[in-house]
């Protein structure tokens, strides 16, 4: 038997946890007040922030979008036979992860596979949930509720359905090119930047850089699927300190710089730091780099995400069942992919050192 088949376990239920986003105007600063909690940010420049989700009516797409993976994955639990009911909690807003606990707990949920909306490593894109599901663990302690064990679903950046999804994105997209333009187009793949001093932790010498090094990895198995051998990786959303440097190049500027230099008239641009339209895609990509190119004369096509999709749901799935049934993990890329963790801890020792100080 192997330890993975000793470690199999069954589930009572599964948690779809993710960042949030408000749902109108006046709850715009109230979440962005939850996003940057502890960094003294006053309230006149969060209004400012603000100005992207004001631009669409105060509601972040997020929300609505986790309901349909939701929708999604209920339909595929029950297809295979998975009694599981799925539940919804945020980090920063409505429906909170808390309330969510009290509820699971409430209802005799006892051991929750915890599906993260991140497909990456990195302290955002993963230990940050570890630490999600430790403040869900002490408000069931201070509410006098029965304790929950959660288990975090594991990276899944080069899993063989995402890649497939993906590549089948950019491969609709790409197809729209004409013929004669392929040569002055250039696949951009796209995700959020951080700064360099945090993508340059790990927990093993190994693992330094593991953020930038799978976007990279997942960025390479969707353009060979695809059939795509000439693509750049850039990124995009960077905020804070403009002295600070942050992993690069921005995604505008590395448009501008292959338009003039190259002669790039358009980018297919594939967002693969991102499993779906949230407000870094809508606001960043659909309307800050297409005014962006519009003035250089570049036209920019952008492909789908592969979070609303049925095949999404099917890899999640997969993952609970490799979980369940004690399976090996289905992998198809060569860099690190974190491992499940159990209530909160982490899954690498000195994981994300530099967040934890």
């Amino acid at each position: 038997m192997t330890d993975a088949q000793q470690n199999a376990q069954n589930f009572d239920a599964l948690l779809v946890l993710s960042f949030g986003g408000p749902e109108g105007n006046e709850e715009v600063v109230p979440f962005l007040e939850n996003v940057t909690r502890g960094r003294g940010i006053p309230r006149e420049r969060l209004e400012v922030v603000g100005e992207h989700y004001y631009h669409f009516g105060g509601v972040s797409p997020l929300n609505a979008l986790n309901r349909e993976i939701i929708d999604h994955l209920e339909v595929e639990l029950k297809k295979r036979g998975h009694n599981l009911p799925v539940y919804f909690g945020n980090r920063n807003w409505h429906p909170f992860a808390s309330e969510t606990a009290e509820k699971m707990s409430q209802d005799g949920v006892r051991k929750v596979a915890v599906f993260a909306t991140s497909a990456w490593g990195g302290y955002s894109a993963c230990r940050q949930y570890d630490e999600d599901i430790q403040r869900m663990r002490e408000h069931l302690a201070e509410q006098g509720l029965p304790d929950i064990e959660f288990t975090k679903i594991r990276q899944f950046f080069d899993h063989p359905k995402f890649v497939a999804e993906m590549a089948a994105a950019v491969t609709e997209v790409w197809g729209q090119v004409p013929e004669e333009k392929k040569e002055s187009t250039r696949l951009l793949f796209t995700a959020h930047s951080v700064p360099v001093a945090h993508d340059n932790v790990g927990g093993a010498e190994g693992d330094k850089n593991l953020y930038s090094r799978q976007v990279a990895e997942a960025s390479r198995l969707v353009a060979a699927r695809a059939g795509i051998s000439d693509y750049d990786l850039v990124w995009q959303s960077r905020s804070g300190n403009p002295r600070t440097p942050w992993l690069e190049p921005d995604i505008i500027d590395h448009t501008t710089d292959i338009h003039h230099n190259e002669g790039i008239d358009t980018v297919v641009v594939c967002p693969i730091g991102f499993i779906s339209d949230h407000m870094e895609v809508i606001w960043d990509l659909d309307s800050e780099l297409q005014k962006a190119a519009e003035e250089m004369g570049v036209k920019v096509l952008r492909t789908r995400t592969a979070g609303p999709t049925p095949r999404f749901a099917e890899m999640v799935v997969d993952l609970i069942d490799e979980l369940e049934q004690g399976r090996e993990w289905e992998t198809s890329g060569s860099v690190t992919v974190q491992g499940c963790t159990v209530n909160g801890e982490p899954c690498a020792a000195g994981c994300c050192d530099i967040w934890s100080r």
